[in-house]
């Protein structure tokens, strides 16, 4: 049913945001796409770079910003999907709002570095992960070394980068390292589908609760309990004066469902 309801645009390169495009631009290596239908609100970035299996090059990094950049700016982008054009590879970044990696096939190295950079990850259970830069006499970067304790406790962490293990999707979810993991279909997007079902569930909410709520959470990590206290205060003042939380209210009062302007 969910790929019967998806209204899909094509693909395009973002910097040809406004024009008209037949299907994804073969020389972008990152594409974006706004979804449309019940899915309006959610944007997908593809990263497209088959020939490096999405490596992280000067072109992509480049690109990829370029787009985060853009697409900060959009009120319109509920929720910023990344996935892979590129067959079992994954290879996404601070965004105000909410994001989501869907790891389908390998994401090893720079790759999961960039999926611990989204806020939320989902993984076919057959998807291969891991920081495996000592295996080639490197170490993470890309925050690699700051993310993943955050995500698993710093012994556990460093058991990780020290061995350079891989994990399957199923073996991560288990150790908590990605949100969902689910079994793989026959088509190989089973993670993608999963993940824009979880960008379903935020879609309906206030925008601007869900954008400051990212943001208490993300700083008050980096800081003491209070400092985080004063921080989640500050996000809860901002938020008061909305007309989203009026709104909110007045549902709950006229038990209604609410419709949310992201103002």
């Amino acid at each position: 049913m969910l790929r019967v309801l998806c209204l899909l645009r094509p693909w395009r390169p973002l910097r040809a945001r406004g024009c008209a495009s037949d299907g994804a631009v073969g020389g972008s290596e990152i594409q974006v796409r706004a979804l449309a239908g019940p899915d309006q609100g959610i944007t997908e970035i593809l990263m497209n770079r088959p020939s490096a299996r999405n490596a992280l090059g000067n072109v992509f990094v480049s690109e990829l910003l370029e787009s985060l950049a853009q697409l900060r700016e959009d009120w319109q982008v509920r929720v910023l999907l990344f996935r892979s054009g590129v067959k079992g590879v994954f290879c996404a970044a601070a965004f105000p709002a909410p994001t989501i990696a869907a790891m389908d096939g390998f994401a090893l190295g720079g790759g999961l570095e960039l999926a611990l950079a989204c806020d939320l990850r989902v993984a076919a259970s057959s998807a291969i992960m891991g920081l495996i830069e000592t295996t080639r006499g490197l170490l993470p970067g890309a925050g690699g070394t700051q993310r993943l304790p955050r995500c698993l406790g710093v012994a556990l962490a460093k058991e990780l980068i020290f061995t350079g293990r891989r994990l399957s999707g199923t073996e991560a979810h288990a150790l908590g390292l990605v949100n969902h993991a689910v079994a793989q279909n026959e088509e190989g997007d089973a993670a993608y589908q999963r993940a824009r079902a979880l960008a379903q569930e935020i879609l309906p909410q206030a925008p601007i609760a869900v954008r400051l709520g990212k943001v208490a959470i993300d700083r008050g990590m980096e800081v003491d309990i209070a400092s985080g206290m004063a921080i989640e205060g500050m996000c809860y003042a901002q938020n008061i004066p909305t007309r989203d939380r009026l709104e909110g209210m007045a549902a709950f009062r006229e038990k209604r469902p609410p419709k949310f302007v992201g103002k």
